[in-house]
């Protein structure tokens, strides 16, 4: 539906915007009633062609992201700190945090942009992503992510911060007692044992072994 909406906000008839995709029309009428879904190359000339916002392509539950596609598909998404990387094909913001928060390792410039993913997108397709958290074991994560970019919303002023707040407390009856990390599984016993000891207290309510505060991210500001 988001796709005919999206071509009659613009006034264009189907045979127009199958041109400039180069589709035949019939599979537009296809991909518009749902009965074709578009692949990852199409995707882009659709966001180029309709300007359609990355929350309305489809995600998909993929495994952990190498960190130079992740880098590039936060770039394509709008990070700044990113953004002298070259433009990924588009992706889902679900589907990217996803799969970054089931990587192992991420490193620090990478694990910082996360909670950057809500901020920027508080109406991504949260149902989606809760369910496939949880299915991953990746809940606790996901949490605390939603949690940093909740205190940053809330001292910026922002009206995402109530949504954020929501979020938060439909994740919590599902929080792991196990203990883990934000993506730095390989950190050794010795900081584990300091996390443990000065963690902040967010993060020991998820269980987490992360000093990361928003204070910290360089968006901060």
């Amino acid at each position: 539906m988001w796709l005919r909406d999206a071509r009659r906000e613009l006034g264009l008839t189907q045979a127009k915007v199958a041109a400039r995709l180069r589709v035949s029309q019939g599979y537009l009428s296809l991909l518009e009633s749902g009965k074709r879904t578009a692949s990852r190359r199409l995707a882009q000339r659709l966001e180029r062609v309709l300007h359609v916002p990355a929350t309305a392509l489809r995600p998909r539950d993929r495994s952990a992201t190498d960190p130079a596609e992740l880098a590039n598909e936060l770039a394509t998404l709008g990070y700044e700190p990113l953004g002298y990387l070259d433009r990924n094909v588009p992706a889902n913001p679900a589907e990217v945090l996803l799969s970054a928060l089931r990587s192992g390792d991420l490193e620090s410039r990478l694990a910082e942009a996360l909670p950057w993913v809500p901020l920027r997108y508080p109406d991504l397709n949260w149902d989606w992503l809760l369910e496939r958290a949880k299915v991953h074991d990746v809940q606790n994560r996901l949490g605390y992510v939603v949690g940093l970019a909740r205190d940053l919303s809330e001292r910026q002023g922002a009206t995402a911060a109530a949504k954020l707040r929501e979020l938060e407390a439909r994740l919590e009856p599902s929080r792991l007692a196990a203990e883990g990390t934000l993506c730095q599984d390989s950190m050794t016993q010795a900081e584990r044992k300091w996390l443990r000891e000065n963690r902040p207290e967010p993060a020991a309510r998820w269980n987490l072994l992360t000093n990361l505060t928003a204070s910290d991210l360089p968006y901060a500001a």
